[in-house]
């Protein structure tokens, strides 16, 4: 089937009317969501602080508080996609609680991931968020997932080093903000200055992250805490990147080289759906097991892609497009994307 015919076939229309009441999001899903995994994640990192060194509880509490951490930090896709001007409270809370300890504000996905929903943008060269792995060696997927464990120090001197420095040298200001302010996975992804959707506080955002950072480090220099906090943060930090980055390589087909654009059936049939069970939603929370549903329906909260992925699997006249992006899991999801690319490399 030809590109212009995928956009044609696709039952765009009948697809939207089968979902087009649930695109309102219920601030209390939200809240009750997000508060509660938050608290048993900070409880978690506590207990394994306080427990015996590898005992079964320190093993266990470190394992709820890497789960519960990333899910908490996925809302942050959430937030990128909510209405202009709506969850201020949410957002100031999510940033105090969860984005600022984890040196993730807000404002580093906020006006970059809406770039990667675009027609002109998805898939492209200029879209921060994608890579044509299907059509690299395999090398480079096993090299992204390596990154995990240097991005929580880049992400340490992003904010306690380059912050104050950027206030001191006004080129190294711009260089920041370009090159060290956006969550993405293409190395070449330059931010524009306009790049801000909701997030216009993000130089306060950006302060309080160096605050932050500065007092836990001053903590543990005078003793008031344990260099432990350092170690936990990073082991953490860097589980939780490794798993996100493993979902990443699930989340789309990557088959674009990045010279031509996409329509919106055709971002869709480059991304991923795993509806899987319990444990999908565990390494891919907040929604992201239905990651091409996403793409058609960026505005669907969160809590409602399921329930949008029963009636168009269900409801669509045809849904033999749709169903296409359809992975049993994580593995499979990967074995495929891994396959596509030793072809591609041997060719």
């Amino acid at each position: 089937m030809s590109d212009n015919n995928t956009s044609v076939d696709f039952p765009l229309h009948e697809a939207h009317a089968l979902v087009r009441d649930l695109m309102t999001p219920n601030p209390w899903i939200y809240w009750c969501d997000f508060l509660f995994h938050i608290t048993l994640s900070w409880v978690a990192f506590v207990t394994v602080l306080h427990s015996p060194f590898l005992s079964i509880w320190q093993v266990l509490a470190c394992g709820v508080a890497v789960l519960t951490f990333y899910r908490s930090a996925i809302f942050i896709h959430e937030l990128a996609h909510l209405k202009k001007g709506t969850f201020k409270v949410f957002r100031l809370v999510w940033n105090l609680l969860c984005g600022i300890p984890l040196m993730i504000p807000s404002f580093t996905y906020d006006g970059v991931h809406n770039d990667h929903h675009k027609r002109d943008v998805y898939g492209t060269s200029k879209d921060g968020e994608y890579l044509p792995f299907a059509i690299q060696r395999p090398s480079e997927m096993v090299r992204y997932v390596l990154l995990s464990f240097l991005l929580p120090l880049l992400l340490v001197a992003r904010f306690l080093l380059l912050t104050p420095l950027s206030y001191l040298i006004p080129p190294l200001r711009r260089l920041v903000w370009e090159r060290a302010s956006s969550l993405t996975i293409n190395p070449h992804y330059k931010r524009a200055p306009n790049a801000v959707r909701n997030d216009h506080n993000w130089r306060l955002q950006e302060f309080a992250t160096f605050l932050f950072a500065s007092m836990v480090v001053a903590g543990v220099v005078v003793g008031i805490l344990s260099p432990a906090v350092l170690v936990l943060w990073y082991v953490i930090a860097v589980l939780i990147f490794i798993l996100n980055s493993l979902r990443t390589l699930a989340a789309h087909a990557y088959r674009n080289p990045g010279d031509r654009t996409l329509g919106l059936a055709e971002q869709y049939l480059d991304s991923i759906n795993i509806p899987g069970n319990f444990v999908t939603g565990l390494w891919a929370p907040v929604g992201l097991r239905y990651h091409a549903t996403h793409h058609l329906f960026m505005s669907l909260p969160y809590h409602n892609l399921g329930k949008a992925q029963m009636r168009l699997v269900n409801g669509l006249s045809d849904n033999t497009l749709y169903l296409q992006t359809v992975r049993k899991g994580l593995w499979d999801a990967l074995a495929r994307i891994w396959k596509e690319a030793s072809l591609s490399s041997s060719r």
